[in-house]
């Protein structure tokens, strides 16, 4: 069993940390914890393994052994505390999910803490956002106790960094859920969370989520809070690194505490604008705003502009375009109904408020009609008014509004300048910037003036502004401008500076003689140049006639090794090891430089020692010639450096040689890195390439399919347009077939057989022209049909016989068809035979004769006529048939 853990010993830290035995695994860990912690600096070779591999720390952090995770949290800690921010950014993104999943919620409490304090090292190597981001998915995890857990670490992050370095906002969104849940432990934390916070952002962080929680809630939240309301403003109990590298590089002074100052009043000013997410209000303006504020109706006017408060109601408004909104608000303060001006005032109030610094270009709109309006003398309007210049004011500067303000504060009008003077008054209060010197003259003149005012409000106005200004810039600052003031109205002045109150202080600037001695100390490291300059020449003599004592001699025979390196920077570091004796007396090849030193009684004991910043040089700095004892003068009269410049000298060295190791380091570890990323780009590429190649297929494929639809398309359009002509020549066919047929059945040419309607007794009853022209007009009317079709080319005088029978059938009643032949048809149809080609086509007498034998031969001849036509209405389909398939 020892062989074997040697074995293991003897293996790799990567390879440990991976091991599948447990025991291995947690040895692993403990070891590389105790690497980190004796580690001299960030740059030290035992971080390199996990930087190059961050994923060692993700199965670390999840060990499936409880006792090997316990050593794998305490690892990590170890290797964030000692690493640096390189390590926290290496491993951030791997390490904290899997850490809030198991480790936040072990049964071992050493576990949980370390996992905190990981997460808390997170945050302070780098930046809290990212970290939280990770965090905030471990509130949705199905088990209760990871939940409580979870919001457990997140009370803890908020202790100890406070709201001003990490965000509330999406921790803010998912109280009401958190609040919801089943499990009482989950809302016991949600609530600790909530107060935490409450701590940092008062009444600010209402508006985020109270409207979302039941009734009960917000009471036994209420209890929990005045808990907290009496208690002192909280403070960030754990610095970031950055700032821990501020605070040691700020002088004695005092600088720090003041920067801490500040960051404690810009916390303490969180409100409702900076949590809430900005809102589009542009869609609830009223659309008729321009239209309704021009009604002569006051009634009109306010219920508009009551509709705008209302849509202008939330805590922070998207910036857009609201130029015309604030023009009609601009033109609402010279309305003559005192709440329409009330509520324009409400207005302007709500949307500087909500769009902040976003306002600022709506300014030169509605401040001059607002500060037109002071004039009003209703204590409600008025107040209106001066909220109003309020808000517009917190959205700009005082330089921009200054102009403006000393405009009016000459106005002629009681009520307008008293309310400018106000005004004012409250800009000076409220400012964060110190005016420039001309601003602050300006400001004082037109203080001046108002002490000569009648008014006693206005003296105490005018003396209140001198006093501000004094609070700002301090007493002596302030003393050429009360030149020419009596003593009653200089005493009333500093009245009023001692009782203001300012945000913005003119900062005295410190005397000249406190920051001297800083600059004193490291003068050395800005003089390294300079110095070196003036030791190189007297090297060479220094060495062959430097006084040696002789008690030192024997300790200069082990550090002629240390001299021979040539480089110049080298050679600083070695005087170190040799710090007495010099290469003459260690020498045994040259025993005359030795006696001509000793008689030398007039040195002090001082120049003894140095020569010894010579030896700085090694060997490179001796002198070839034969020593002699002329060199000796000026080695004592040069002047001789400081002793204590060497030693800055070497620890300059030291920190440059130890920085240029660290560059080498990095350098190689961004080589590797770089070489990593390339050979994933050639990767991507070639990925990319492929893709382009299955694109391009695609879209060929695509468009050849494409080609074909269009193909198919055109020949079925092809394929419907000879369908409809096919369509079209067979309806014209059936109108020919069917009138052809008619023409033989057709009451109209008088068929013996099938024209019972005819009117047979008007036939006979009508005169012979009357009937002849009827029977004209209808033969002629089915000709100029048929013509117009086409359908005239065939011999038409087989039709002509039915004509004789025209009115003539037997349903007549009246006569036999001979005599209607003879009083009618005959006439007619001698004329047709006349006049038209039937004549000459056909012969007469092939038609049927009225004879006096009766109506026996006639309807014979009838029979043959119909007969004939069948057959020639066959011919003319059997025609057609083989014309047209």
């Amino acid at each position: 069993m020892a062989d074997q853990e040697e074995d293991f010993s003897s293996l790799p830290l990567s390879d440990r940390f991976t091991h599948k035995i447990w025991k291995v695994r947690k040895a692993a860990y403990e070891s590389a914890a105790k690497q980190f912690t004796v580690s001299p600096d960030e740059s030290d070779p035992c971080f390199r393994p996990f930087l190059n591999d961050p994923n060692l720390w993700k199965s670390a952090v999840t060990d499936s052994n409880v006792a090997a995770q316990q050593e794998a949290i305490i690892a990590l800690c170890a290797f964030l505390k000692y690493g640096g921010r390189d390590c926290a950014l290496r491993t951030r993104g791997l390490t904290i999910t899997p850490m809030v999943e198991k480790c936040l919620s072990s049964t071992r409490a050493a576990t949980k803490q370390n996992a905190q304090e990981a997460l808390l090292l997170y945050i302070e190597l780098d930046v809290a956002g990212p970290v939280v981001e990770d965090i905030l998915p471990g509130l949705s995890n199905k088990v209760p106790k990871n939940v409580a857990a979870t919001l457990n670490a997140l009370t803890a992050v908020f202790h100890n960094y406070g709201c001003k370095l990490v965000d509330p906002k999406p921790v803010l969104k998912t109280l009401p859920k958190v609040f919801g849940a089943a499990d009482k432990n989950v809302r016991a934390e949600a609530t600790n969370l909530a107060v935490e916070l409450y701590r940092w952002l008062r009444e600010a962080m209402k508006p985020m989520f109270w409207g979302e929680l039941k009734p009960t809630q917000q009471t036994d939240l209420e209890a929990q809070f005045e808990k907290v309301k009496a208690e002192p403003p909280p403070k960030q109990e754990r610095l970031l690194r950055s700032q821990q590298a501020a605070a040691d590089s700020a002088p004695a002074g005092g600088d720090y505490c003041d920067e801490g100052e500040a960051e404690e009043e810009e916390a303490a000013e969180v409100d409702a604008f900076s949590l809430a997410e900005p809102e589009d209000i542009t869609k609830k303006v009223p659309a008729n705003f321009t239209d309704m504020l021009a009604s002569s109706k006051w009634k009109d006017r306010k219920e508009v502009v009551d509709a705008l408060s209302q849509a202008l109601n939330v805590p922070r408004i998207k910036d857009g375009d609201f130029n015309e909104v604030n023009r009609g608000l601009a033109k609402c303060m010279k309305d003559a109904n005192v709440a329409v001006v009330t509520q324009a005032a409400l207005c302007i109030q709500q949307l500087a408020l909500g769009l902040r610094h976003h306002y600022a270009k709506y300014r030169g709109v509605v401040m001059q009609p607002i500060m037109d309006r002071l004039k009003e003398k209703k204590a409600t309007v008025s107040d209106a008014l001066g909220a109003a210049l309020d808000a517009v004011f917190a959205s700009t500067s005082l330089s921009d509004c200054l102009e403006d303000i000393i405009a009016y504060l000459s106005n002629k009008n009681p009520q307008v300048k008293e309310g400018t003077m106000k005004f004012l008054i409250r800009c000076l209060r409220t400012t964060k910037t110190v005016p420039a010197k001309p601003e602050i003259a300006t400001v004082c003149e037109a203080g001046k003036k108002l002490l000569s005012e009648s008014s006693p409000a206005l003296r105490d106005g005018g003396a209140e502004i001198l006093g501000t200004v004094m609070k700002i810039i301090g007493e002596r600052a302030m003393t050429p401008y009360l030149e020419g003031l009596d003593e009653i109205r200089k005493t009333k002045v500093k009245e009023f500076f001692e009782t203001a109150e300012v945000k913005a202080k003119e900062k005295p600037k410190p005397p000249p003689a406190a920051r001297a001695p800083p600059p004193s100390a490291k003068k050395p490291l800005g003089a390294k140049k300079p110095v070196a300059k003036k030791v190189a020449p007297p090297v060479m003599p220094l060495e062959t006639t430097s006084p040696t004592p002789p008690a030192a001699r024997p300790a200069a025979a082990g550090s002629k090794l240390g001299a021979t390196k040539p480089s110049g920077l080298a050679g600083l570091k070695a005087p170190q090891k040799r710090t007495i004796g010099g290469p003459g007396a260690a020498s045994p090849r040259r025993p005359a430089a030795g006696p001509p030193v000793m008689p030398v009684d007039d040195e002090t004991a001082a120049p003894a020692p140095h020569p010894r910043l010579g030896l700085s040089r090694g060997l490179a700095g001796r002198s070839l010639t034969k020593p002699t004892a002329g060199p000796i003068m000026p080695a004592a009269d040069s002047p001789p450096p400081s002793s204590g410049l060497t030693a800055v000298e070497r620890a300059e060295l030291e920190e440059l040689r130890a920085s240029n190791e660290r560059l080498s380091r990095q350098v190689d570890d961004m080589r590797q890195e770089r070489n990593k990323f390339m050979s994933e780009i050639q990767e991507l590429k070639n990925q990319n390439a492929g893709l382009i190649e299955d694109h391009t297929r695609d879209v060929l494929s695509i468009k050849a399919k494409e080609t074909q639809l269009v193909r198919a398309r055109s020949d079925a359009e092809a394929t419907e347009q000879v369908n409809e002509r096919l369509r079209r020549e067979l309806d014209r066919l059936k109108k020919a077939l069917s009138r052809a047929e008619g023409l033989g059945a057709s009451p109209g040419l008088g068929s013996p057989v099938t024209s019972p309607i005819r009117d047979d007794i008007g036939i006979y009853r009508d005169s012979g022209a009357t009937s002849t022209n009827r029977h004209r007009m209808s033969f002629t009317s089915t000709m100029s049909e048929e013509k117009e079709n086409g359908e005239l080319s065939y011999p038409r005088s087989k039709l002509s016989p039915e004509l004789r029978h025209s009115g003539s059938g037997p349903s007549s009643g009246r006569g036999s068809p001979a005599r209607g032949f003879r009083n009618t048809a005959t006439p007619s149809y001698d004329n047709m035979e006349s006049n038209g080609p039937i004549a000459r086509e056909r012969p007469i007498s092939s038609l049927p004769q009225p004879t006096g034998s009766g109506g026996v031969e006639s309807w014979r001849r009838a029979a043959e006529v119909t007969s004939q036509l069948k057959a020639r209405i066959e011919q003319m389909k059997a025609k057609q048939g083989f014309a047209r398939p």
